[in-house]
């Protein structure tokens, strides 16, 4: 009596185990562990350029800090960056009390060889956290490009979305166009108003200006005491402040309640 392998005849001998080759090289080269940033790139390990924006108060450096601490976590070693941050120091500091020391970027430097100096230094640098990095120039957006797809380093960027004048950065213009993932943070800020907050204004003396140079540096002010119209902190001379407005009030140029309700005219 004939039978056919496996199904229990007399020249059944078992079951047949199957081996189909595989062709894929990535799964055969896959590497155990993720290696140092040094040496990621004899590896398939992918690095990915991330940028967070959006307008000042809604928690950039914060969540900047927080990246960098879920990854040294995991026994990885970064490189934070800044430019013009506001305590004006070569930091990142948040409003919510957070910092830590960073070094400071200038429109000149090659950001492949600050990297590349650390590793001649014999420093792992397996990421960068760059803080501020709408002053980054678009040259500088395409160095952090060319160190996440050649050298395998992860970049987190943070920075503002528009100006005062409500116009694009070029480093942020330069990120949105060549980041791997773009997201808007989530935090979201309040107009004097209540609506949310979309655009910074630039307030000098207490009024606001739309004409000077793109980059001043400055921190926020307290909102203004609906009650009375006047800010926490009034502005004295020709203080340099900035205020997030809804895109209305930014339109009109309204940085505080007004004495006449909305709708009413006022008697002069």
């Amino acid at each position: 009596m004939s039978g056919r392998p496996g199904t229990g005849g007399p020249d059944d001998d078992g079951p047949v185990a199957l081996t189909v080759p595989d062709h894929d090289p990535r799964r055969r080269e896959r590497p155990t562990a993720v290696p140092v940033a040094g040496n990621r790139r004899s590896h398939p390990a992918p690095a990915h350029l991330r940028f967070f924006h959006g307008p000042m108060d809604c928690g950039k450096s914060t969540l900047a800090l927080q990246v960098d601490h879920n990854q040294a976590r995991q026994g990885r070693s970064g490189l934070l960056l800044t430019q013009g941050d506001r305590s004006g120091q070569p930091r990142i500091s948040s409003r919510v009390g957070l910092t830590r020391e960073a070094v400071e970027v200038q429109a000149g430097t090659d950001l492949r060889l600050l990297v590349r100096s650390h590793w001649a230094e014999g420093r792992r640098v397996d990421y960068l956290i760059v803080d501020e990095a709408q002053f980054l120039t678009p040259a500088q957006v395409d160095q952090l490009a060319e160190l996440v797809d050649e050298s395998h380093v992860d970049v987190w960027a943070f920075g503002l979305t528009t100006d005062f004048r409500t116009r694009l950065f070029p480093g942020t213009q330069r990120l949105l166009e060549v980041a791997d993932d773009v997201q808007r943070v989530q935090v979201e800020v309040l107009c004097w108003c209540g609506l949310p907050g979309l655009l910074n204004a630039r307030v000098v003396g207490g009024a606001m200006v739309r004409e000077g140079a793109t980059v001043v540096v400055a921190d926020t002010a307290p909102a203004p005491v609906p009650s009375t119209g006047v800010p926490a902190d009034a502005d004295d001379g020709d203080d340099v402040r900035y205020q997030v407005l809804c895109r209305r009030h930014h339109v009109r140029g309204l940085l505080e309640p007004t004495p006449t309700g909305p709708g009413q005219l006022a008697l002069r």
